[in-house]
């Protein structure tokens, strides 16, 4: 008899330079293009969730801080960044996202709750977010600035405006307008407060100092008015650690200290007199 099964669809392109996935193929990837990333020496590349899977990567699981795990996937891919599952008592959240995603991670992931919210810090990060998004029956949410860098338009997605947005009574996702215009990072009020910021403020591998660039690959320094009124915005919070973007790339205690004194070091080196 002949067979009659339905073959399975192809999973949308993923952009090896960036981990963005899009709704269907395309010869560009809008957000390499943009000067806050780049297209590498070979050019546009393209790759599937499949192709992942069958290449041999598998995800990554290490504890990050307090009620805080590190999602991640291995080998690296793409830009590289781990996402954070922050374990609250309102229910998980997914802080970023990264692109890969397999059966044993959902898994894993379930085992310890499932996801209740997915939150992003901007376009860089969005990656697989509605497969994430699709796999836990999570909402995701962005901000209305950054919209036209979705590549996978879905109703999963939820965008916020204005400075800030209240996830939960512990989460407030918090606009410093650096980066990209519609940049966050989230607040966690619990005990002695945590910043989680991607890379719109970055840890820096000595991580005693953090930054803020416009561009990390092309080296292109943030505004300094944008820096300053980030600063004086996040002042107002309360936060004894900040999460970076990479592993390992925390600044465990006295972090508000650390946040002030990193970008007022920037904005001297920004706004001193040439020598």
């Amino acid at each position: 008899m002949p067979d009659t099964t339905a073959p399975t669809p192809p999973t949308p392109p993923i952009c090896r330079g960036c981990g963005t996935q899009y709704t269907a193929p395309r010869p560009d990837c809008p957000v390499c293009l943009d000067e806050r990333q780049y297209v590498g020496p070979a050019g546009q590349q393209w790759t599937t969730l499949t192709e992942l899977r069958e290449a041999g990567h598998t995800g990554r699981f290490e504890e990050e801080g307090p009620g805080v795990l590190g999602v991640g996937v291995t080998p690296q891919f793409a830009i590289g960044q781990r996402a954070l599952l922050i374990r609250t008592a309102a229910g998980n959240v997914l802080w970023d996202c990264v692109p890969y995603l397999d059966d044993a991670m959902v898994r894993a992931v379930e085992d310890l709750g499932g996801i209740d919210h997915i939150a992003i810090s901007h376009p860089h990060f969005y990656s697989s977010m509605v497969e994430w998004a699709h796999a836990f029956d999570a909402p995701v949410h962005l901000h209305e600035a950054d919209r036209s860098w979705v590549g996978r338009p879905d109703p999963s997605l939820h965008f916020w405006s204005g400075t800030t947005h209240r996830l939960t009574d512990e989460l407030t996702l918090i606009n410093p307008g650096i980066h990209f215009p519609g940049s966050a990072v989230l607040h966690w009020s619990t005990g002695d407060g945590a910043l989680f910021t991607g890379d719109v403020i970055n840890v820096c591998p000595d991580n005693n100092w953090v930054t803020s660039m416009y561009s990390y690959p092309n080296h292109i320094p943030e505004r300094p008015t944008a820096v300053r009124a980030a600063s004086t915005l996040l002042s107002t919070y309360h936060f004894d650690r900040i999460y970076g973007a990479w592993w390992h790339r925390v600044v465990p205690t006295h972090a508000n200290k650390t946040l002030t004194r990193s970008l007022d070091r920037y904005l001297a080196f920004e706004e001193s007199p040439t020598p």
